[in-house]
């Protein structure tokens, strides 16, 4: 079907995950890349579309540009963040109001070490690695050559390949050590958190200077432990669920019906060797209530 010069909204519905996608994948931010969403969908809707042969790479790229423009601007607020940043977790599964294109690009642990790449790596990375784009269309986003786009892109998949390459475990196994774990902090028991932490387990929090949290990452099973105990005797938590979120189970923890805090963890052989605990409360305000 030749195209027409207006976008329509089926067409739109269909592409939008993916603009989405590529958007949080760049940002790590659910607000960044839904105000990028919107921004893309506007001009869209406005744009002579009559000679776009591509359409899903034209929004992608579009998204693509704007994320870049944003993240040059945030960063140093971000440079500037209290403490341990963590990606604004995305709701993911059956219980998500959107869909959004899903792989291990959108983990916490891929996010995590995406936020150490500079903005043109994100990009580049982004846009070769998931969305298949040529290194030509890429140095068209990012103003470079082809031949830089693709050292971009190397430089990034280096970075990234170690967390490609970490076993990952089911999600019924994720899910019986985040309830273990639980189990254990609310009641005391020490010994029975130090079974389910590797040795050398290490625990980020990201309270964004908003809450108490560890302003630095802590290792060791015997420190966390004791901290996760501390935790819960100072909050006094009285609910909890296992959503998913970032295409994993997670542990959201709550009083008086307000999340506290989300618990993502990576496992090995059937201990934590990383406890990633996000705090911030503007981080988890999109998550909602019990």
């Amino acid at each position: 079907m030749e195209p027409t010069g207006t976008l329509a909204e089926a067409d739109w519905e269909s592409h939008r995950p993916a603009v989405f996608g590529a958007a949080y994948r760049i940002l790590g931010s659910v607000a960044e890349a839904e105000d990028v969403t919107q921004e893309v969908w506007l001009r869209a809707a406005a744009a002579d579309l009559s000679g776009v042969r591509d359409l899903r790479a034209w929004l992608v790229t579009l998204a693509a540009r704007t994320s870049y423009n944003v993240l040059q601007s945030a960063r140093v607020r971000r440079e500037s963040y209290v403490g341990p940043w963590l990606p604004e977790p995305l709701v993911t599964g059956p219980d998500a109001a959107a869909q959004v294109l899903m792989d291990e690009s959108v983990s916490t642990a891929m996010l995590v070490v995406m936020e150490t790449l500079t903005p043109a790596e994100r990009v580049a990375l982004v846009l070769h690695d998931v969305f298949a784009f040529p290194f030509s269309r890429i140095a068209e986003v990012l103003g470079g050559t082809p031949a830089a786009c693709r050292k971009l892109a190397s430089r990034a998949r280096a970075r990234v390949a170690a967390v490609e390459e970490r076993p990952r475990a089911s999600r019924a196994e994720t899910e019986r050590v985040l309830r273990a774990f639980k189990a254990a902090a609310d009641a005391g028991d020490m010994a029975g958190l130090v079974e389910l932490l590797h040795p050398e387990v290490v625990y980020v929090a990201d309270g964004g200077g908003k809450v108490t949290a560890a302003r630095r990452p802590v290792l060791g099973a015997e420190r966390i432990a004791l901290l996760a105990i501390r935790q819960i005797e100072i909050r006094r938590p009285d609910a909890f669920e296992i959503i998913e979120v970032n295409g994993q189970a997670a542990l959201a923890t709550y009083r008086d019906g307000e999340l506290v805090w989300l618990d993502t963890v990576e496992i090995a052989d059937g201990r934590i060797t990383a406890f990633r605990r996000l705090a911030n409360p503007d981080k988890l305000a999109l998550l909602g209530h019990t």
